[in-house]
């Protein structure tokens, strides 16, 4: 399957971002907990915005998992970058 390399851009209600929060990080498990998502965390300092990885299908089916993210649904996120990597080494190469 593979790999997707996903940066997202917050926009700066980080009230909102935090009260969303519990159900963005519950849904992100779940995918977790399937293997569809590898990892993923907020950036340290500079603007708002998160790095996940996930493995899917295709696109398609990523995008698909995307539009259900708690984040997304309440237009938390200003633009969205998904790159296929290609892993490897490490831990996560095929």
């Amino acid at each position: 399957m593979p790999t997707y390399a996903v940066q997202y851009t917050y926009d700066e209600r980080a009230d909102v971002r935090d009260a969303v929060r519990p159900a963005h990080r519950a849904y992100l498990a779940g995918l977790a907990a399937t293997g569809l998502l590898r990892g993923s965390g907020p950036y340290v300092g500079g603007a708002p915005g998160a790095l996940l990885v996930f493995s899917a299908p295709d696109e398609d089916a990523l995008q698909a998992l995307l539009a259900d993210d708690p984040f997304h649904l309440k237009g938390l996120i200003t633009a969205t970058e998904v790159r296929e990597w290609d892993v490897v080494l490490g831990p996560w190469a095929g």
